[in-house]
């Protein structure tokens, strides 16, 4: 990706025509598999759907973006080809500069380490050298509120635990591209209170921010555009608060 003058605004996030599909099976256990697969019956196996179809977009730095519609509409579909979990079955998908954020509880955790070493395990994914994660460890330790269990195996945190030591690791990589998917719902309220100040201090800084979340006013909050998913294609793009109206104007299926 590349701009064409300094003034240009430039691209962080570029999808183009992105089509996902998933096979969805019917069969239930191996001896049905069995069964089916000898008596001819391969059709019954299941069916493929189509997550996105023909997705287009592109996000600037320092844009903060909602990825908007009711279940089944895409928005985590997305935002997983975002942060390179996934890939497309056609189309193109580019990104610029350091990727984190929050799209599964626990992701990136490994169960029989310590809240400790999975500090160092996830900043070192994100792209964190050690002496950048020894300086900032006791911030993100402490901005996760969970210091009494920071020598404990996180396979006996909460998914609670899990969320705030995962966010805190997260927001103190300095991303240039943060993604969350709502996964805030999981902390209780003063932990969401503190990450919604954090969010906005990353918009602030110029940090590029993609949200998928069902809480509307607290997207309108956070974000100050919106696209608007149903079925796989994008149906809508614009300023946050119109495309709200939009998706509320709407009826899911």
């Amino acid at each position: 990706m590349t701009t064409s003058a300094a003034s240009s605004p430039l691209p962080m996030v570029e999808l183009s025509h992105i089509d996902k599909k998933f096979f969805l099976r019917h069969t239930r256990s191996i001896k049905e598999y069995v069964v089916w697969l000898f008596t001819g019956r391969k059709g019954d196996l299941g069916e493929t759907f189509k997550a996105l179809d023909d997705v287009s977009f592109t996000i600037n730095r320092g844009e903060s973006v909602a990825l908007l519609g009711f279940n089944g509409s895409g928005k985590s579909t997305t935002l997983k080809l975002i942060s390179g979990v996934m890939l497309p079955d056609a189309g193109s998908v580019g990104t610029r500069g350091r990727i984190a954020g929050l799209i599964e509880v626990g992701a990136g955790m490994h169960p029989d380490l310590t809240g400790r070493e999975n500090v160092y395990l996830n900043g070192a994914i994100l792209g964190m050298g050690e002496a950048e994660i020894d300086e900032k460890f006791d911030q993100i330790v402490a901005f996760s509120g969970i210091e009494k269990f920071i020598d404990t195996e996180v396979k006996f945190y909460s998914s609670g635990m899990y969320m705030r030591l995962a966010f805190s690791v997260a927001v103190h990589c300095q991303p240039d591209i943060f993604l969350v998917d709502e996964i805030l719902a999981v902390g209780d309220e003063p932990f969401q209170r503190k990450c919604l100040d954090r969010m906005h201090q990353l918009r602030e800084d110029g940090q590029t921010l993609v949200v998928v979340s069902h809480d509307l006013e607290m997207i309108k909050g956070i974000c100050d555009r919106g696209i608007v998913l149903q079925h796989g294609r994008v149906i809508h793009d614009s300023p946050i608060s119109e495309a709200v109206d939009v998706l509320r104007a709407s009826t899911p299926d």
